[in-house]
């Protein structure tokens, strides 16, 4: 693999700027934003983006921006993303930075993609005199179930396609400062299922005179369970979760209404349309076998199976161990079943997401991401800025 850089070089470049990366993600952790609509994250990324004279582009309907560097040797089109937005959480990490909005917090690292992707930024300006092509710099909103990648591909991200993608994601259950990542399946496709079951409501004296729903629910629960290990391949593996049931509004009453809400996870298309197919079939022949109406939807923006290109993600794996050594780089053997919408990016453009480990060395049992109370390494983002930096430098 080659590079005109320096891997241990740009390395200590990318540590020099760590004050800045970590000042600039407690920032944006204590302003966390939901969704589509980031206005203070997408002012603070156009702002830094100035001072560094990179000409940027907000979006025309949500609140994305594109930046872009293009390098004094011609060359290839490198696509370098991060996502913007927070989740409903309401934090309990006691940091000096935590959220200053009830109920909203960083919980998933995105203000480390953020802070990360500005400083490789910085080391990309250093270095355009032996950048060979162009870095796009994409800053995506609605990463958590908004289906931001593909309303910024919508408005022309990838028109023309890159000709290399790749993305990194902080993860608290690996070691502080390892790259991990894998050719082929990486993350899981999502979908969301809600079930609504309409019996007839009464007096909880006299459940032969209503039609209760909440055995329904109940049975529900239990039979998707079993249905999926007797119909899904255990060698094409799939997860089905109920997370909601809501039914009823006291003790004594029997309601109308009962909603079960859950999510599936799948590692191929075939077996993704396999469990929705799974999932009607199950709800509607227990709602028939007793007697009540069972309507089935799937109404969260659904996200494709991430595939990372063999050859890309073996780019990123030879590239990691060049820049931080083999002993802090892994080949991963298997997938996870989290799901992300930068899959919709792989699908145009060869290249791969890659996993940043942040474990907090002084805790046992590091929170997991999407937890409360997950707190985030900060020493390992400079290996973040390096290596994004690396993937647009490297031939």
């Amino acid at each position: 693999m080659a590079t005109t850089v320096d891997t241990k070089k740009l390395l200590a470049e990318a540590k020099a700027v760590e004050p800045k990366v970590i000042a600039v993600r407690r920032v944006i952790h204590a302003h966390p934003e939901l969704g589509l609509d980031l206005p203070v994250t997408q002012s603070l990324i156009l702002s830094e983006l100035a001072e560094m004279r990179i000409p940027a582009t907000p979006g025309r309907s949500i609140s994305s921006v594109v930046g872009r560097i293009d390098g004094a040797l011609p060359g290839p089109v490198t696509l370098l993303r991060a996502d913007m937005d927070a989740l409903a959480l309401l934090e309990e990490t006691g940091l000096s930075f935590a959220s200053t909005i009830p109920g909203v917090m960083h919980a998933c690292g995105h203000d480390a993609h953020v802070a990360m992707l500005l400083g490789a930024a910085q080391l990309l300006m250093n270095h355009r005199d032996v950048l060979r092509g162009s870095v796009i710099l994409a800053f995506q909103p609605g990463e958590e179930g908004a289906g931001g990648a593909r309303r910024m591909i919508e408005e022309g991200l990838i028109d023309p396609a890159p000709d290399r993608s790749y993305a990194q994601h902080v993860i608290t259950n690996l070691p502080s400062g390892l790259i991990a990542t894998r050719g082929g399946p990486m993350m899981a496709s999502a979908d969301e299922f809600l079930i609504t079951i309409t019996g007839r409501g009464g007096h909880a004296s006299a459940p032969h005179e209503a039609l209760d729903p909440i055995p329904v629910a109940a049975e529900l629960v239990v039979a998707l369970q079993v249905a999926l290990t007797r119909r899904i391949n255990a060698f094409d593996p799939a997860v089905l979760t109920v997370g909601q049931i809501d039914a009823g509004t006291t003790f004594n009453i029997i309601p109308e209404l009962a909603t079960v809400r859950g999510t599936f996870r799948a590692l191929s298309e075939e077996t993704r349309r396999a469990v929705e197919e799974l999932v009607i079939r199950v709800a509607s022949g227990i709602g028939a076998a007793h007697g009540v109406e069972v309507a089935v939807s799937f109404p969260m923006e659904s996200y494709p199976v991430t595939i990372n290109d063999i050859a890309g993600a073996e780019r990123a794996l030879e590239l990691a161990r060049l820049l931080v050594g083999a002993s802090d780089v892994v080949a991963m053997g298997t997938p996870v079943m989290g799901a992300e919408d930068f899959s919709y990016l792989l699908q145009a453009s060869p290249g791969a997401m890659i996993f940043l480990g942040v474990a907090p060395g002084d805790i046992a049992q590091p929170a997991p991401n999407h937890s409360n109370r997950m707190l985030v390494d900060e020493a390992a983002l400079h290996r973040g800025v390096a290596l994004h930096a690396l993937l647009a430098l490297a031939e």
